[in-house]
Protein backbone atom coordinates (compact mmCIF):
# COMPACT_ATOMS: atom_id res chain seq x y z
CA UNK A 1 0.00 0.00 0.00
CA UNK A 2 1.64 3.39 -0.93
CA UNK A 3 1.32 7.13 0.49
CA UNK A 4 -1.22 9.50 -0.58
CA UNK A 5 -0.86 13.06 -0.39
CA UNK A 6 -1.80 14.77 2.38
CA UNK A 7 -5.55 16.36 1.92
CA UNK A 8 -4.65 19.72 3.03
CA UNK A 9 -2.71 20.16 0.04
CA UNK A 10 -5.45 19.71 -2.25
CA UNK A 11 -7.68 22.40 -0.23
CA UNK A 12 -7.66 26.35 -0.75
CA UNK A 13 -5.28 28.39 0.71
CA UNK A 14 -7.62 30.29 2.91
CA UNK A 15 -8.99 27.27 3.90
CA UNK A 16 -6.09 25.73 4.50
CA UNK A 17 -4.23 28.62 6.52
CA UNK A 18 -8.13 29.11 8.66
CA UNK A 19 -7.71 25.34 9.54
CA UNK A 20 -4.20 25.64 11.01
CA UNK A 21 -5.15 28.54 13.27
CA UNK A 22 -7.66 26.63 14.58
CA UNK A 23 -5.90 23.78 15.28
CA UNK A 24 -2.70 25.81 16.56
CA UNK A 25 -5.02 27.45 18.96
CA UNK A 26 -6.79 24.23 19.98
CA UNK A 27 -3.72 22.91 20.82
CA UNK A 28 -2.47 25.94 23.08
CA UNK A 29 -5.77 25.27 24.85
CA UNK A 30 -5.04 21.78 25.10
CA UNK A 31 -2.07 22.35 26.38
CA UNK A 32 -2.56 24.67 28.88
CA UNK A 33 -5.23 22.50 30.38
CA UNK A 34 -3.14 19.60 30.43
CA UNK A 35 -0.42 21.87 32.14
CA UNK A 36 -0.84 20.07 35.77
CA UNK A 37 0.10 16.69 34.77
CA UNK A 38 3.57 18.49 34.51
CA UNK A 39 3.69 20.38 38.29
CA UNK A 40 6.60 22.63 38.72
CA UNK A 41 9.63 21.98 41.33
CA UNK A 42 7.64 24.47 44.00
CA UNK A 43 4.33 22.58 43.11
CA UNK A 44 6.29 18.97 43.46
CA UNK A 45 7.38 20.09 46.36
CA UNK A 46 4.20 20.95 48.07
CA UNK A 47 2.15 17.67 46.79
CA UNK A 48 5.85 15.73 48.14
CA UNK A 49 5.45 17.45 51.30
CA UNK A 50 1.59 16.65 51.84
CA UNK A 51 2.59 13.14 50.62
CA UNK A 52 4.93 12.40 52.77
CA UNK A 53 3.64 13.88 55.71
CA UNK A 54 0.50 11.65 55.13
CA UNK A 55 3.13 8.47 55.04
CA UNK A 56 4.59 9.79 58.35
CA UNK A 57 1.11 9.75 60.05
CA UNK A 58 0.51 6.37 59.03
CA UNK A 59 4.20 5.04 60.07
CA UNK A 60 3.87 6.87 63.10
CA UNK A 61 -0.15 5.83 64.33
CA UNK A 62 1.35 1.76 64.00
CA UNK A 63 2.11 1.29 67.31
CA UNK A 64 -1.39 2.23 68.30
CA UNK A 65 -2.48 1.32 64.86
CA UNK A 66 -5.57 -1.84 64.86
CA UNK A 67 -4.04 -4.91 63.10
CA UNK A 68 -7.74 -5.28 62.03
CA UNK A 69 -10.30 -2.53 62.28
CA UNK A 70 -14.42 -3.73 60.94
CA UNK A 71 -15.28 -0.10 60.40
CA UNK A 72 -19.11 0.19 59.46
CA UNK A 73 -18.59 1.79 55.83
CA UNK A 74 -15.49 -0.88 54.70
CA UNK A 75 -14.10 2.03 52.54
CA UNK A 76 -17.73 2.97 50.68
CA UNK A 77 -16.72 6.47 51.45
CA UNK A 78 -14.80 6.23 48.28
CA UNK A 79 -17.92 6.32 46.19
CA UNK A 80 -19.19 9.42 47.93
CA UNK A 81 -16.23 11.19 46.28
CA UNK A 82 -16.60 10.09 42.38
CA UNK A 83 -14.15 11.08 39.80
CA UNK A 84 -14.50 14.15 37.63
CA UNK A 85 -13.81 16.66 35.12
CA UNK A 86 -12.55 18.62 38.13
CA UNK A 87 -10.02 17.06 40.90
CA UNK A 88 -10.00 17.60 44.68
CA UNK A 89 -7.97 19.89 47.10
CA UNK A 90 -4.87 17.48 47.69
CA UNK A 91 -5.62 17.81 51.19
CA UNK A 92 -9.20 16.34 50.88
CA UNK A 93 -7.92 13.64 48.92
CA UNK A 94 -5.46 12.60 51.68
CA UNK A 95 -7.95 12.87 54.19
CA UNK A 96 -10.66 10.42 52.56
CA UNK A 97 -7.24 8.00 51.33
CA UNK A 98 -6.65 7.79 55.36
CA UNK A 99 -10.15 7.29 56.13
CA UNK A 100 -11.32 4.54 53.96
CA UNK A 101 -7.85 3.05 52.51
CA UNK A 102 -5.60 2.58 55.41
CA UNK A 103 -8.03 2.45 58.49
CA UNK A 104 -10.67 0.18 57.45
CA UNK A 105 -10.07 -4.03 57.45
CA UNK A 106 -6.75 -5.99 58.04
CA UNK A 107 -3.35 -4.12 58.22
CA UNK A 108 -0.61 -5.72 56.97
CA UNK A 109 2.22 -3.19 57.96
CA UNK A 110 0.77 -3.60 61.44
CA UNK A 111 3.04 -5.92 63.96
CA UNK A 112 0.26 -7.74 64.68
CA UNK A 113 -0.57 -9.13 61.46
CA UNK A 114 -0.48 -12.49 61.87
CA UNK A 115 -2.75 -13.93 60.31
CA UNK A 116 -2.14 -15.66 56.42
CA UNK A 117 1.23 -15.03 54.74
CA UNK A 118 1.71 -11.61 56.08
CA UNK A 119 3.53 -9.17 53.56
CA UNK A 120 6.32 -6.69 54.66
CA UNK A 121 6.25 -3.15 53.27
CA UNK A 122 9.75 -1.99 54.46
CA UNK A 123 10.25 1.44 53.59
CA UNK A 124 13.44 1.61 51.57
CA UNK A 125 11.22 -0.32 49.31
CA UNK A 126 8.65 2.13 49.05
CA UNK A 127 11.43 4.39 47.80
CA UNK A 128 12.54 2.24 45.48
CA UNK A 129 9.12 2.44 43.75
CA UNK A 130 8.84 6.06 44.18
CA UNK A 131 11.82 6.25 42.09
CA UNK A 132 10.91 3.27 39.54
CA UNK A 133 8.25 5.65 39.45
CA UNK A 134 9.52 8.99 38.75
CA UNK A 135 11.88 8.13 36.22
CA UNK A 136 8.93 5.39 34.40
CA UNK A 137 11.98 3.37 33.31
CA UNK A 138 10.53 0.45 31.03
CA UNK A 139 12.31 -2.92 32.43
CA UNK A 140 11.03 -5.27 30.04
CA UNK A 141 13.62 -5.32 27.08
CA UNK A 142 17.60 -4.41 27.65
CA UNK A 143 17.69 -1.80 24.30
CA UNK A 144 15.58 0.43 26.18
CA UNK A 145 16.12 0.13 29.79
CA UNK A 146 19.84 -1.61 29.96
CA UNK A 147 20.09 -0.65 33.51
CA UNK A 148 16.50 -1.97 35.20
CA UNK A 149 17.22 -5.00 33.33
CA UNK A 150 20.91 -5.72 34.13
CA UNK A 151 19.54 -4.76 37.98
CA UNK A 152 16.80 -7.78 37.55
CA UNK A 153 19.20 -10.11 35.96
CA UNK A 154 21.76 -9.09 39.11
CA UNK A 155 18.89 -9.97 41.34
CA UNK A 156 17.69 -13.27 39.51
CA UNK A 157 21.38 -14.77 39.87
CA UNK A 158 21.70 -13.75 43.43
CA UNK A 159 18.75 -15.52 44.29
CA UNK A 160 19.20 -18.34 41.67
CA UNK A 161 22.75 -18.77 44.04
CA UNK A 162 20.66 -18.72 47.36
CA UNK A 163 19.17 -21.69 45.72
CA UNK A 164 22.19 -23.39 44.73
CA UNK A 165 21.27 -23.18 40.63
CA UNK A 166 23.59 -23.78 37.35
CA UNK A 167 25.06 -20.67 35.72
CA UNK A 168 22.25 -22.17 32.92
CA UNK A 169 19.46 -20.80 35.12
CA UNK A 170 17.24 -17.87 34.51
CA UNK A 171 14.14 -16.53 35.23
CA UNK A 172 11.75 -12.97 35.88
CA UNK A 173 10.34 -11.32 38.88
CA UNK A 174 6.43 -11.52 37.80
CA UNK A 175 3.74 -9.42 40.12
CA UNK A 176 3.33 -12.37 42.73
CA UNK A 177 3.77 -16.35 43.18
CA UNK A 178 0.27 -16.94 41.30
CA UNK A 179 1.84 -15.40 37.55
CA UNK A 180 5.17 -16.64 38.56
CA UNK A 181 3.87 -20.14 39.31
CA UNK A 182 1.32 -19.98 35.97
CA UNK A 183 4.57 -19.60 33.85
CA UNK A 184 6.50 -22.33 35.57
CA UNK A 185 3.80 -24.51 34.52
CA UNK A 186 3.42 -23.32 31.11
CA UNK A 187 7.16 -23.71 30.58
CA UNK A 188 7.09 -27.44 31.99
CA UNK A 189 4.35 -28.06 29.36
CA UNK A 190 5.72 -27.22 27.03
CA UNK A 191 9.78 -28.90 27.51
CA UNK A 192 7.43 -32.06 28.11
CA UNK A 193 6.19 -31.58 24.54
CA UNK A 194 2.31 -31.83 25.50
CA UNK A 195 -0.16 -31.35 23.55
CA UNK A 196 -3.91 -31.28 23.97
CA UNK A 197 -4.62 -34.76 23.13
CA UNK A 198 -1.75 -35.77 25.88
CA UNK A 199 -3.69 -33.76 28.64
CA UNK A 200 -6.48 -36.37 29.37
CA UNK A 201 -3.61 -39.08 30.50
CA UNK A 202 -0.79 -36.64 31.93
CA UNK A 203 -0.33 -36.53 35.19
CA UNK A 204 0.47 -34.06 38.22
CA UNK A 205 1.48 -34.60 41.85
CA UNK A 206 0.93 -32.36 44.97
CA UNK A 207 -0.73 -32.45 47.94
CA UNK A 208 -3.77 -30.81 49.24
CA UNK A 209 -1.94 -28.52 50.98
CA UNK A 210 -0.48 -26.91 47.76
CA UNK A 211 -1.86 -23.49 47.37
CA UNK A 212 -5.15 -22.71 45.26
CA UNK A 213 -3.42 -21.19 42.73
CA UNK A 214 -1.39 -24.50 41.15
CA UNK A 215 -5.12 -25.43 40.37
CA UNK A 216 -5.90 -21.94 39.12
CA UNK A 217 -2.69 -22.01 37.09
CA UNK A 218 -3.17 -25.53 35.28
CA UNK A 219 -6.90 -24.89 33.98
CA UNK A 220 -4.97 -21.17 32.54
CA UNK A 221 -2.56 -22.93 31.10
CA UNK A 222 -4.86 -25.15 29.01
CA UNK A 223 -4.22 -28.30 31.21
CA UNK A 224 -7.53 -28.63 32.92
CA UNK A 225 -7.82 -31.94 32.00
CA UNK A 226 -4.85 -33.45 33.42
CA UNK A 227 -4.91 -35.91 36.12
CA UNK A 228 -4.18 -34.76 39.93
CA UNK A 229 -3.47 -36.87 42.15
CA UNK A 230 -2.95 -35.66 45.87
CA UNK A 231 -0.58 -37.63 47.61
CA UNK A 232 -1.06 -38.63 51.47
CA UNK A 233 0.61 -36.31 54.24
CA UNK A 234 2.17 -37.49 57.32
CA UNK A 235 1.39 -35.93 60.46
CA UNK A 236 3.42 -32.53 59.95
CA UNK A 237 1.50 -32.15 57.14
CA UNK A 238 4.32 -32.95 54.37
CA UNK A 239 4.19 -35.07 51.41
CA UNK A 240 5.05 -38.89 51.77
CA UNK A 241 7.64 -39.91 48.96
CA UNK A 242 6.90 -43.81 49.24
CA UNK A 243 3.23 -42.87 48.66
CA UNK A 244 4.49 -40.64 45.63
CA UNK A 245 6.45 -43.97 44.08
CA UNK A 246 3.63 -45.86 44.53
CA UNK A 247 0.64 -43.43 42.50
CA UNK A 248 3.36 -43.14 39.94
CA UNK A 249 3.71 -46.74 39.72
CA UNK A 250 0.04 -47.04 39.65
CA UNK A 251 -0.03 -44.32 36.90
CA UNK A 252 2.55 -46.13 34.61
CA UNK A 253 0.76 -49.79 35.11
CA UNK A 254 -2.28 -48.02 33.69
CA UNK A 255 -0.83 -46.69 30.73
CA UNK A 256 -0.74 -42.63 32.25
CA UNK A 257 2.00 -40.27 31.80
CA UNK A 258 3.42 -38.93 34.86
CA UNK A 259 4.37 -35.24 34.17
CA UNK A 260 5.03 -33.12 36.93
CA UNK A 261 5.77 -33.10 40.54
CA UNK A 262 4.67 -29.72 42.70
CA UNK A 263 6.09 -29.78 46.31
CA UNK A 264 5.77 -26.83 48.84
CA UNK A 265 8.78 -24.90 50.87
CA UNK A 266 6.47 -23.68 53.00
CA UNK A 267 2.39 -24.20 52.90
CA UNK A 268 -0.01 -21.62 53.16
CA UNK A 269 -2.21 -23.90 55.89
CA UNK A 270 0.95 -25.30 58.15
CA UNK A 271 3.89 -23.43 56.83
CA UNK A 272 5.14 -27.17 56.02
CA UNK A 273 8.27 -27.90 53.95
CA UNK A 274 7.92 -31.31 52.29
CA UNK A 275 11.11 -33.34 51.73
CA UNK A 276 12.86 -31.80 49.26
CA UNK A 277 15.23 -34.10 48.55
CA UNK A 278 13.87 -37.06 48.36
CA UNK A 279 10.97 -35.76 46.09
CA UNK A 280 13.82 -35.01 43.79
CA UNK A 281 15.57 -38.05 43.54
CA UNK A 282 12.09 -39.62 42.75
CA UNK A 283 11.89 -37.10 40.13
CA UNK A 284 14.96 -37.71 38.35
CA UNK A 285 14.33 -41.39 38.25
CA UNK A 286 10.73 -40.70 36.69
CA UNK A 287 11.95 -38.29 34.36
CA UNK A 288 8.75 -35.85 36.28
CA UNK A 289 9.62 -31.80 35.99
CA UNK A 290 10.02 -30.89 39.53
CA UNK A 291 8.80 -27.96 40.49
CA UNK A 292 8.79 -26.23 44.04
CA UNK A 293 6.20 -23.37 45.18
CA UNK A 294 8.53 -21.89 47.92
CA UNK A 295 6.76 -18.44 47.63
CA UNK A 296 6.71 -18.23 51.80
CA UNK A 297 9.19 -20.41 52.68
CA UNK A 298 12.14 -19.63 49.86
CA UNK A 299 13.79 -17.24 51.50
CA UNK A 300 14.78 -18.50 54.63
CA UNK A 301 17.57 -20.09 52.69
CA UNK A 302 19.17 -17.25 54.35
CA UNK A 303 19.55 -18.71 57.37
CA UNK A 304 20.78 -22.02 58.58
CA UNK A 305 17.67 -23.93 59.42
CA UNK A 306 16.10 -22.88 56.51
CA UNK A 307 18.92 -24.46 54.10
CA UNK A 308 18.46 -27.66 56.36
CA UNK A 309 14.47 -27.44 55.82
CA UNK A 310 15.17 -26.94 52.40
CA UNK A 311 17.61 -29.30 50.82
CA UNK A 312 16.69 -30.48 47.98
CA UNK A 313 15.76 -27.45 46.76
CA UNK A 314 18.29 -27.22 43.86
CA UNK A 315 17.80 -29.73 42.47
CA UNK A 316 14.08 -28.71 41.20
CA UNK A 317 13.51 -28.09 37.67
CA UNK A 318 11.67 -24.60 38.61
CA UNK A 319 11.15 -22.34 41.65
CA UNK A 320 8.82 -19.92 42.88
CA UNK A 321 9.85 -17.30 45.58
CA UNK A 322 7.82 -14.50 47.05
CA UNK A 323 10.08 -11.04 48.22
CA UNK A 324 6.96 -9.84 49.76
CA UNK A 325 6.97 -12.52 52.28
CA UNK A 326 9.90 -13.50 53.40
CA UNK A 327 12.02 -10.76 52.16
CA UNK A 328 9.51 -8.16 53.21
CA UNK A 329 8.99 -6.11 50.18
CA UNK A 330 5.58 -4.54 49.45
CA UNK A 331 2.87 -6.85 48.03
CA UNK A 332 3.69 -7.24 44.51
CA UNK A 333 6.96 -8.88 43.93
CA UNK A 334 7.11 -12.94 42.62
CA UNK A 335 10.25 -14.42 42.00
CA UNK A 336 10.46 -17.17 38.70
CA UNK A 337 13.44 -19.11 38.43
CA UNK A 338 14.29 -22.20 35.81
CA UNK A 339 17.06 -24.41 36.55
CA UNK A 340 17.73 -24.20 32.53
CA UNK A 341 16.53 -20.61 31.16
CA UNK A 342 16.01 -22.25 27.28
CA UNK A 343 12.82 -24.04 27.38
CA UNK A 344 11.40 -20.70 29.80
CA UNK A 345 12.33 -18.38 26.65
CA UNK A 346 10.92 -20.36 24.01
CA UNK A 347 7.60 -20.85 25.99
CA UNK A 348 7.53 -17.33 26.18
CA UNK A 349 8.83 -16.10 22.91
CA UNK A 350 7.07 -13.50 20.84
CA UNK A 351 7.62 -11.28 18.09
CA UNK A 352 6.57 -7.89 16.42
CA UNK A 353 7.49 -5.76 13.56
CA UNK A 354 7.40 -2.39 15.75
CA UNK A 355 9.64 -4.30 18.06
CA UNK A 356 12.50 -4.80 15.10
CA UNK A 357 14.90 -2.24 16.65
CA UNK A 358 15.26 -3.64 19.89
CA UNK A 359 18.59 -5.31 19.00
CA UNK A 360 19.39 -8.11 22.12
CA UNK A 361 22.11 -7.62 24.10
CA UNK A 362 24.28 -10.85 24.97
CA UNK A 363 24.57 -12.29 27.84
CA UNK A 364 21.31 -10.47 29.24
CA UNK A 365 18.45 -11.55 29.26
CA UNK A 366 15.16 -9.39 28.80
CA UNK A 367 12.79 -9.99 31.02
CA UNK A 368 10.06 -9.27 28.41
CA UNK A 369 11.61 -12.74 26.70
CA UNK A 370 10.78 -15.09 29.74
CA UNK A 371 7.75 -13.62 31.20
CA UNK A 372 4.11 -13.55 29.71
CA UNK A 373 4.66 -9.45 30.46
CA UNK A 374 5.41 -7.14 27.68
CA UNK A 375 4.76 -4.15 29.68
CA UNK A 376 6.64 -4.67 32.84
CA UNK A 377 7.40 -1.96 35.54
CA UNK A 378 10.56 -1.70 37.33
CA UNK A 379 9.81 -4.29 40.03
CA UNK A 380 13.75 -4.91 40.82
CA UNK A 381 14.13 -1.57 42.53
CA UNK A 382 12.48 -2.09 45.46
CA UNK A 383 14.13 -5.45 45.82
CA UNK A 384 17.67 -4.08 44.73
CA UNK A 385 17.82 -0.55 46.71
CA UNK A 386 16.93 -2.33 50.12
CA UNK A 387 19.81 -4.75 49.38
CA UNK A 388 22.77 -2.96 48.05
CA UNK A 389 22.15 -0.43 50.81
CA UNK A 390 21.38 -2.48 53.86
CA UNK A 391 23.20 -5.39 53.04
CA UNK A 392 21.91 -9.01 53.25
CA UNK A 393 22.88 -9.04 57.36
CA UNK A 394 19.54 -7.64 58.86
CA UNK A 395 17.20 -9.71 56.26
CA UNK A 396 19.02 -13.09 57.67
CA UNK A 397 18.40 -11.61 61.61
CA UNK A 398 14.59 -10.85 60.89
CA UNK A 399 14.27 -14.41 59.23
CA UNK A 400 15.82 -15.91 62.80
CA UNK A 401 14.01 -14.16 64.87
CA UNK A 402 11.00 -15.14 63.10
CA UNK A 403 11.49 -19.10 63.19
CA UNK A 404 12.23 -18.30 66.96
CA UNK A 405 9.01 -16.28 67.63
CA UNK A 406 7.05 -19.35 66.12
CA UNK A 407 8.98 -21.84 68.52
CA UNK A 408 8.26 -19.76 71.37
CA UNK A 409 4.55 -19.26 70.63
CA UNK A 410 4.07 -22.93 69.78
CA UNK A 411 5.56 -23.57 72.85
CA UNK A 412 3.86 -21.20 75.22
CA UNK A 413 0.59 -21.22 73.56
CA UNK A 414 0.44 -24.95 74.27
CA UNK A 415 0.78 -24.10 78.39
CA UNK A 416 -2.26 -21.99 77.72
CA UNK A 417 -4.29 -26.02 76.99
CA UNK A 418 -4.17 -25.65 73.63
CA UNK A 419 -3.45 -28.19 71.32
CA UNK A 420 -0.77 -27.58 69.05
CA UNK A 421 0.16 -29.20 65.52
CA UNK A 422 3.07 -30.23 64.70
CA UNK A 423 6.63 -28.41 65.48
CA UNK A 424 6.84 -25.58 63.07
CA UNK A 425 9.14 -26.18 59.84
CA UNK A 426 8.99 -21.82 59.32
CA UNK A 427 7.54 -19.73 61.19
CA UNK A 428 3.72 -20.41 60.90
CA UNK A 429 1.70 -22.39 64.35
CA UNK A 430 -0.92 -23.84 64.01
CA UNK A 431 -3.38 -24.64 67.53
CA UNK A 432 -6.86 -25.01 68.36
CA UNK A 433 -8.73 -25.23 71.88
CA UNK A 434 -9.78 -28.85 71.84
CA UNK A 435 -9.77 -30.72 75.37
CA UNK A 436 -10.16 -34.37 75.43
CA UNK A 437 -13.68 -35.37 75.44
CA UNK A 438 -14.82 -32.21 74.15
CA UNK A 439 -17.47 -33.13 70.46
CA UNK A 440 -15.66 -31.74 67.72
CA UNK A 441 -18.68 -29.24 66.52
CA UNK A 442 -18.61 -27.61 70.02
CA UNK A 443 -14.21 -27.37 69.91
CA UNK A 444 -15.21 -25.78 65.94
CA UNK A 445 -17.39 -23.61 67.59
CA UNK A 446 -15.23 -22.36 70.10
CA UNK A 447 -12.41 -21.75 68.00
CA UNK A 448 -14.26 -19.77 65.50
CA UNK A 449 -15.58 -17.58 67.84
CA UNK A 450 -12.62 -17.06 69.31
CA UNK A 451 -11.13 -16.17 66.10
CA UNK A 452 -13.52 -13.61 65.48
CA UNK A 453 -13.19 -11.99 69.13
CA UNK A 454 -9.06 -11.83 68.53
CA UNK A 455 -10.19 -9.72 65.17
CA UNK A 456 -12.72 -8.01 66.86
CA UNK A 457 -10.43 -6.39 69.37
CA UNK A 458 -7.74 -5.66 66.70
CA UNK A 459 -4.73 -5.97 67.98
CA UNK A 460 -3.78 -8.78 66.70
CA UNK A 461 -5.04 -10.08 63.30
CA UNK A 462 -4.97 -14.47 63.37
CA UNK A 463 -6.76 -16.52 60.48
CA UNK A 464 -8.15 -20.38 60.52
CA UNK A 465 -8.02 -22.68 57.98
CA UNK A 466 -9.73 -26.53 58.21
CA UNK A 467 -7.65 -29.55 58.94
CA UNK A 468 -9.05 -32.79 58.36
CA UNK A 469 -12.40 -31.13 58.94
CA UNK A 470 -11.07 -29.07 62.72
CA UNK A 471 -11.15 -25.72 62.37
CA UNK A 472 -7.86 -24.31 63.15
CA UNK A 473 -5.99 -21.26 64.22
CA UNK A 474 -2.96 -19.89 62.48
CA UNK A 475 -0.40 -17.56 63.84
CA UNK A 476 2.33 -16.56 61.27
CA UNK A 477 5.16 -14.73 62.34
CA UNK A 478 6.47 -13.16 59.04
CA UNK A 479 6.32 -9.47 59.18
CA UNK A 480 9.60 -7.65 60.08
CA UNK A 481 7.70 -5.28 62.36
CA UNK A 482 6.71 -8.60 64.65
CA UNK A 483 8.50 -9.07 67.90
CA UNK A 484 8.47 -10.89 71.44
CA UNK A 485 6.36 -8.24 72.85
CA UNK A 486 3.95 -9.09 69.66
CA UNK A 487 3.88 -12.67 70.45
CA UNK A 488 3.38 -12.18 73.92
CA UNK A 489 0.57 -9.73 73.68
CA UNK A 490 -1.09 -12.13 71.66
CA UNK A 491 -0.92 -14.51 73.98
CA UNK A 492 -2.87 -12.77 76.24
CA UNK A 493 -5.27 -11.81 73.85
CA UNK A 494 -6.03 -15.46 73.51
CA UNK A 495 -6.34 -16.34 76.98
CA UNK A 496 -8.96 -13.15 77.66
CA UNK A 497 -10.65 -13.90 74.86
CA UNK A 498 -11.01 -17.84 75.17
CA UNK A 499 -12.33 -17.19 78.81
CA UNK A 500 -15.08 -15.00 77.58
CA UNK A 501 -15.64 -17.26 74.69
CA UNK A 502 -16.02 -20.09 76.99
CA UNK A 503 -18.53 -17.42 79.75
Amino acid sequence: MGFSPSPNRLKPVGTYHGALMKERAALRRFERESSSLEPGASERKRLRKATFASAERFLRSLKHRPAYLDTEGKGRGLLDAPIGDDGLPLADVLALLEREVFEPGGNPASAGHLAYIPGGGIYHSALGDYLASVSNKYAGIFFTGPGPVRMENMLIRWTADLVGYPASAGGNIASGGSIANLAAIATARDAHGLKGADFARTVVYLTSQAHHCIDKALRIAGLGEVQTRYIPIDDSFRMIPSALEQAIAADRANGLRPWMIIAAAGTTDTGAVDPLDAIATIAERERCWFHVDAAYGGFFLLTDHGRQMLRGIERSDSVVLDPHKSLFLPWGSGMLLVRDVRPLAETHRYSGNYMQDALREPGEISPADVSPELTKPFRALRMWLPLIHLGVKPFRAALEEKLLLARYFHREVAKLGFAVGPDPDLSAVTFRWAPEGVALERANAVNEALVDAVRHDGRIFLSSTMLDGRFTLRMVALGFRTHRKTIDLTLKILRRELANVLG
